[in-house]
């Protein structure tokens, strides 16, 4: 009897030890099946949920459409406000609607400037008044100004043709790495060589502040401010600096705020280094864009 009944107590549990490993050798049997069906199979193409249109492109039809894509700038600007606007619409935005001129100089400074120290290289060149006569400009942006020669030439030859022309200096008044070297004489507060202050120095001792309106960041902020801005401009001069890759971005963002038939020119055309840096960068430009460099003394002259 004892037998008998140990016998029905295994029985039970006998069971369970066979089916249990089975259920699950059946379900694990049943998921694999069910994954490989679903699969995708290995020689079927993907559907595209999207048409795509492929053109042929066409083939160059000048040497500037052989170079890489990448090279072109296609950024537009915004719309452009009238040249009358161009003034009071700086002095709002970066001078709060007054003039950087009032008061000036400041009493820190004053001391320590020359009535007008006005140096430069090539600024007084037969070019600016050739251009000036033939576009009559109502704006002109300058790209690096310095203490301001050139612009101030400029000014003086709007003024006798009679042209009511605002003069944008671009420049961070900086200086470039041991120009110091060239200019020892420079008084200096702080590290700071004050070139802002003697460049605006320049400015109101030849009475010039009512055409000449500094814009005081780098040639890449500023030339991509007034493109957003939408001050364009019918003459851009390019002269800050004169390595290829400063030259060939300057010309890039100078080009982009042009006026329709405006021009853009610079300087250093000629130099022991033109095939490294300045004249490197217009002729790629110039290749790139299709156009045309001439040469006017050592000035180079783009037309849009």
């Amino acid at each position: 009897m004892k037998t008998e009944l140990y016998q029905k107590r295994l029985t039970p549990t006998a069971t369970t030890r066979i089916v249990k490993p089975a259920a699950y050798f059946i379900l694990l049997l049943l998921t694999y099946t069910v994954g490989y069906l679903s699969a995708p199979s290995s020689t079927s193409q993907p559907q595209l949920t999207s048409a795509v249109t492929v053109t042929n492109p066409s083939p160059p039809s000048s040497p500037g459409d052989q170079i890489p894509g990448s090279f072109r700038v296609t950024t537009s600007c915004a719309d452009p406000i009238p040249s009358e606007l161009v003034r009071q619409t700086l002095l709002d935005r970066l001078f709060n609607g007054s003039s950087p001129f009032q008061d000036f100089p400041p009493e820190h400074a004053a001391k320590l400037l020359r009535p007008t120290r006005v140096k430069g290289w090539g600024s007084n060149g037969a070019v600016f008044e050739n251009l000036i006569r033939r576009v009559n400009p109502r704006t002109i942006v300058e790209v690096g100004t310095f203490l301001g020669a050139s612009a101030l030439h400029m000014a003086e030859l709007t003024r006798k043709l009679g042209l009511q022309t605002q003069i944008i200096c671009v420049d961070d008044f900086r200086g470039w790495p041991m120009f110091l070297d060239r200019f020892k004489n420079l008084p200096m507060v702080n590290g700071d060589v004050l070139l802002f202050y003697q460049f605006m120095q320049n400015v109101v001792s030849l009475n010039k502040t009512g055409s000449i309106i500094p814009v005081p960041f780098s040639s890449g902020s500023a030339l991509t401010m007034l493109c957003q801005m939408g001050v364009l401009a019918d003459l851009v001069e390019i002269d800050a600096g004169h390595d290829f890759l400063s030259a060939w971005t300057d010309i890039n963002r100078g080009h982009r705020i042009l006026r329709p038939g405006g021009v853009l020119f610079g300087h250093d055309y000629f130099t022991a280094a033109d095939n490294r840096g300045v004249r490197r960068a217009v002729d790629l430009f110039a290749r790139v864009n299709g156009l045309k460099v001439r040469v006017d003394g050592q000035h180079w002259v783009m037309d849009s």
